[in-house]
């Protein structure tokens, strides 16, 4: 397949970078420490209309395809050195809003996709349980009909955006004898009685982007934000978990691009034994690796995209884009450390962030070894 992007795609990344490099990413080191979210940055996107970008415009987006979609992320990546940020709006446009434009009314598109578009809103997808990782559909918490309502009772864990989030599509078991077949999806608001979030728990990266639990006690929410029908869950968490798993590390395209770009100026300037230590095969190869890992990322990337555009069923391209972009980004992060030496292990030179922040993604929308087996079960192993 041969990918040659149009002149308005160009341009739509070159945009795009222009912005994400002026005004994007201020005082990360800080926003790193402290584990703070830039809601600044955030509002930023989405009046750019970087979160509606693949959204219809009646609901506040833009209306591109998948691959102007990739496009666009991939340069916010590249421009925005806050990869946190870059997972946040990936995670709320893959795993929140697909999934309401996809099996939501009309009501609740217009009710709750502009805002999410604007950035008014932050969404977060509240899957995860402290018993179902891997195994999503095997969850606790329940949802029980009761006089125009349906009261959820359950804990979820480990869900990015939870502390900051306005809203938060939950998954639930309405009927608990039918197991995964009778799980639903739910839009819960903040400030719903019963409905609370945790502080951000400490991670080790990404920190910029809040992890933590969703409580539900009791909570009554209107039937109004059923999402669909009741047993629609494992339909809606296969058709988003395809979204999310291949174009949540859109971004990361971009922040892998540029770590490679910095490890080539470094290498070409930094001079060892009287001679720059690219020149040395040790180096070099470490630097041809990393250019193949770019490359043969992004054309995964992009084959994916193509194939969304075209309607195709893509389920064994994003498995294989989840498993070889967030490994490829690991062991580019780690070659980058071991490039500059002492310099890429202290913080001052913002090397190690790099590393930190691609420790999540062999583990995010599924973890490798869950890539592995859907690879080889799309083969019919």
């Amino acid at each position: 397949m041969h990918f040659s992007p149009s002149e308005e795609q160009l341009a739509l990344h070159d945009e795009t970078v222009e912005f994400a490099r002026a005004e994007l990413g201020a005082g990360l080191r800080e926003h790193d420490r402290a584990g703070e979210f830039p809601l600044e940055d955030w509002r930023k996107c989405g009046a750019r209309g970087v979160l509606g970008s693949h959204v219809p415009r009646r609901y506040g987006g833009r209306e591109l395809d998948a691959v102007s979609t990739v496009l666009l992320l991939e340069a916010i990546g590249y421009g925005c050195r806050d990869n946190g940020l870059t997972l946040a709006l990936g995670g709320q446009m893959w795993s929140v809003q697909e999934p309401i434009l996809t099996y939501g009314s009309e009501e609740q598109k217009r009710r709750w996709l502009p805002g999410l578009c604007s950035g008014e809103l932050i969404g977060a997808h509240g899957v995860t349980e402290e018993g179902s990782g891997s195994d999503a559909l095997s969850l606790e918490t329940t949802a029980e009909r009761s006089s125009g309502a349906y009261v959820l009772n359950g804990r979820k864990s480990y869900i990015g955006m939870a502390p900051a989030a306005d809203l938060a599509l939950v998954l639930a078991s309405t009927d608990r004898e039918a197991g995964r077949w009778g799980v639903s999806a739910f839009v819960v608001e903040k400030g719903t009685p019963g409905f609370s979030q945790s502080p951000a728990r400490p991670k080790t990266g990404t920190r910029t982007n809040p992890l933590g639990d969703l409580i539900l006690e009791d909570c009554r929410v209107p039937e109004e934000n059923l999402i669909g029908r009741e047993g629609l869950g494992v339909s809606l968490f296969t058709h988003t978990i395809c979204w999310e798993r291949a174009f949540i590390h859109a971004g990361h395209l971009g922040s892998m691009r540029a770590l490679f770009e910095r490890c080539v100026d470094h290498v070409r300037e930094r001079r060892q034994f009287d001679r720059p230590i690219g020149s040395f095969q040790s180096v070099s190869n470490r630097i041809a690796d990393m250019r193949l890992r770019l490359e043969t990322s992004r054309l995964l990337m992009y084959k994916v995209a193509a194939m969304k555009d075209r309607g195709e069923d893509a389920g064994l391209e994003c498995a294989m884009a989840n498993l070889h972009i967030s490994e490829s980004l690991l062991r580019c992060a780690t070659d980058a450390v071991r490039l500059h030496g002492a310099r890429g292990y202290l913080e001052e030179f913002e090397v190690e962030r790099e590393l930190r922040d691609a420790l999540g993604g062999v583990i995010y929308a599924g973890t490798s070894d869950i890539q592995r087996n859907l690879i080889a079960s799309f083969l019919g192993l």
